[in-house]
C-alpha cells in the first residue's frame, strides 16, 4: 500500500472516530507528563489561608492528588504568603460570598480559622456536600461538636480534625502495649503543656478603641463572637488580638486545653477507649493582689489543674482519671526516669500512663512513646495489631476523599474528633466556670478590689463552681449540679450569623 493510499484510510477511519464522538488518545498527551485527571484529584478551597492554614496546605499538597483551587482569608498580609504559593488559587475575602459562587468548583474545605468560626464554616460547608478537614478543636462550644459530628454523618462526607498525633505510631503502640497487659490497668494519666505562649490571665478588653488595617477585615473576623471595637495598638495602651492572640480570650479561643488538648488527649481516650468524662474538678491560677474578679470573664487563666473522671469501660478495670496540667505545671517525675532524662518529649508537652504493672509515655502527639523504664523496651515484643498510617494524617484525608465516603478510614473522624473536644470543652466548664459568680450582673466594687472571697464569706459574690466537682450529664448536654456553667455549652450568636443545618 502506498503512503498516499495508508494517509488517506488513517484521515478516514479518526473521521469516522471523531464523528462517533470517540477519541483515542493516549492521557499523556492530553496533559504530559504528571498529568492526573480532573477525576482523580480533590480541589480543596481553604479558609484560614494565613498562619495553620499554610502548613495544613502544604499536608495536603504531599499527596500529589490534591490542588488549592480556593484561598479565602480576612486578613490579606497574613495570607499574602499563600496567595504567593498557590497564584492559580481564586481569592476571596468572605468565605459565604466563596461557597455562595463556587460551590460546584470544589470538593472539599479546609478550615484553619480562629476557633469560633470553625462551626459556622465547616456546617456551611458540610450541609453543601463537601468534605470536611477543621483545625482542632473543630469546635468552640460542646454543642457545636455534636452538631458537626452529626452534619458530617448526615450528608455523608469525609471529615478530619487537626490532631496530626492521632495518625501516629505512638498512640497504636501504646495501644497494643496496653491490651497486651504490658503494664497492667491503668488508673491514672497525666497531660501537660508549657503553653499558653500567647498573653493570657485577667485581662480585660481594652475601651480604647483602634482602627483596623485596610487590608484586616474586622468585623468578618469576629463572625459569629459578640461585636467589639478593634483594640487600640500596644503603643497606645492596648494589645494584639490577631492573628494568635486570640486564644486566650474566651470569645474566640478555648484556651490552652483547646489549643492543646486535642494533642495529649486523644491518645489516652483511644488506649483506653473512653467515653464521656463524667466528673470535673479544677483549680486555676491567680495574678495576685490587685487583680479584678470581673477581668477573668473575658479572659483564660495563665494556668490550671483540671481532673477528669471517666466512667469504666470495657478496656478498663475501673473508673481513670486524666489530670490536665497546662502554664508550665507538671505531674511528679516518675522515678523509672534518670536524672537526665526529661519528660518533656515533644514540643514542651507530654503524658504519662501510670499503670499497676508499670508506667508508659509520650510526647505530645503520641510522639516517642516508651516504656518506664526504658530499658523495658529492650525486653518487650508485642505484635502490632493496629495499621500504621504511613501517608500521614494530611495525605490520609485526601486519600479518604477521593475514595469516598465510607470507602477509607480517617483518624480523627467527626464522630471520634467530637467526643474528644466534648470532654475538653467540659473541661472549659470548670476552668471557664471558676470565676464566674453566681450572678454576674451582681458583681460589686467590694467584691473587685482584691483577691476573689470565697463562697459564704458573706463578702461579695459566690463563686459556685470553685473547690466542687462538676457533675456531667453526658446524655442532657449539661452540668448537673452547678447551673451557672451551662451558659457556655452553647453560646448565642451575634445576630446575623449562625449555623447551617440545624
Amino acid at each position: 500500500m502506498s503512503k498516499q493510499s495508508k494517509s488517506r484510510r488513517n484521515f478516514l477511519k479518526n473521521s469516522a472516530l471523531a464523528a462517533a464522538g470517540v477519541m483515542i488518545v493516549p492521557r499523556h498527551v492530553l496533559g504530559g507528563k504528571g498529568f492526573r485527571a480532573p477525576s482523580d484529584t480533590l480541589y480543596i478551597a481553604t479558609v484560614g489561608a494565613g498562619g495553620k492554614g499554610e502548613s495544613d496546605m502544604a499536608g495536603f499538597m504531599k499527596s500529589n492528588k490534591s490542588k488549592i483551587a480556593f484561598l479565602c482569608d480576612v486578613d490579606q498580609v497574613k495570607a499574602s504568603k499563600s496567595f504567593t504559593t498557590y497564584p492559580e488559587a481564586k481569592k476571596f475575602e468572605d468565605w459565604r460570598e466563596l461557597f455562595e459562587k463556587e460551590s460546584k468548583n470544589f470538593d472539599a474545605v479546609s478550615v484553619s480559622t480562629p476557633d469560633h468560626m470553625h462551626a459556622a464554616i465547616g456546617s456551611a460547608a458540610i450541609t453543601l456536600g463537601k468534605h470536611i478537614w477543621i483545625q482542632k478543636p473543630m469546635a468552640h462550644d460542646i454543642y457545636e461538636a455534636r452538631v458537626l459530628a452529626d452534619l458530617a454523618k448526615k450528608y455523608k462526607v469525609v471529615s478530619q480534625m487537626g490532631n496530626q498525633g492521632s495518625s501516629d505510631n505512638g498512640v497504636r503502640q501504646m495501644r497494643e502495649w496496653y491490651e497486651a497487659g504490658i503494664v497492667g490497668d491503668i488508673t491514672d494519666v497525666y497531660c501537660y503543656t508549657n503553653r499558653p505562649v500567647w498573653p493570657q490571665g485577667a485581662m480585660k478588653w481594652t475601651e480604647k478603641a483602634g482602627t483596623p488595617p485596610s487590608t484586616f477585615n474586622w468585623d468578618l473576623w469576629q463572625g459569629t463572637a459578640k461585636a467589639r471595637n478593634y483594640p487600640a495598638g500596644i503603643n497606645d495602651g492596648g494589645f494584639v488580638i490577631a492573628p494568635f492572640n486570640w486564644r486566650g480570650w474566651w470569645d474566640y479561643g478555648t484556651g490552652v486545653i483547646g489549643d492543646m488538648g486535642a494533642h495529649i488527649l486523644e491518645a489516652p481516650m483511644t488506649v483506653l477507649g473512653l467515653g464521656h468524662v463524667s466528673q470535673v474538678q479544677t483549680s486555676v491560677s491567680t495574678p495576685g493582689q490587685g487583680f479584678k474578679n470581673e477581668n477573668f470573664l473575658d479572659s483564660c487563666p495563665n494556668s490550671s489543674y483540671t481532673v477528669l473522671t471517666f466512667p469504666k469501660t470495657a478496656k478498663s478495670a475501673g473508673s481513670v482519671r486524666i489530670h490536665w496540667m497546662d502554664g508550665g505545671i507538671m505531674p511528679p517525675r516518675p522515678e523509672e526516669l534518670t536524672p537526665t532524662e526529661t519528660m518533656n518529649l515533644a514540643d514542651g508537652s507530654g503524658m504519662i500512663f501510670i499503670g499497676t504493672k508499670g508506667k508508659m509515655m509520650a510526647g505530645c502527639y503520641s510522639q516517642n512513646a516508651k516504656l518506664l523504664p526504658v530499658s523495658r523496651m529492650e525486653d518487650v515484643n508485642v505484635a502490632e495489631k493496629y495499621a500504621r498510617v504511613p501517608q500521614g494524617h494530611y495525605v490520609q484525608w485526601v486519600e479518604a476523599c477521593l475514595a469516598g465516603y465510607g470507602k477509607m478510614e480517617t483518624s480523627s473522624p467527626f464522630e471520634k474528633a467530637a467526643l474528644v473536644t466534648e470532654n475538653m470543652l467540659v473541661a472549659n466548664l470548670a476552668i471557664r466556670g471558676y470565676n464566674v459568680p453566681k450572678a454576674v450582673e451582681a458583681v460589686s466594687a467590694s467584691s473587685t478590689s482584691g483577691a476573689a472571697p470565697s463562697a459564704g464569706s458573706g463578702r461579695g459574690p459566690s463563686f459556685p463552681a470553685r473547690n466542687v466537682t462538676l457533675l456531667y450529664d453526658a446524655a442532657k448536654m449539661m452540668v448537673t449540679n452547678i447551673p451557672e456553667v451551662n451558659q457556655f455549652v452553647k453560646r448565642e450568636y451575634r445576630e446575623g450569623w449562625k449555623l447551617s443545618g440545624v
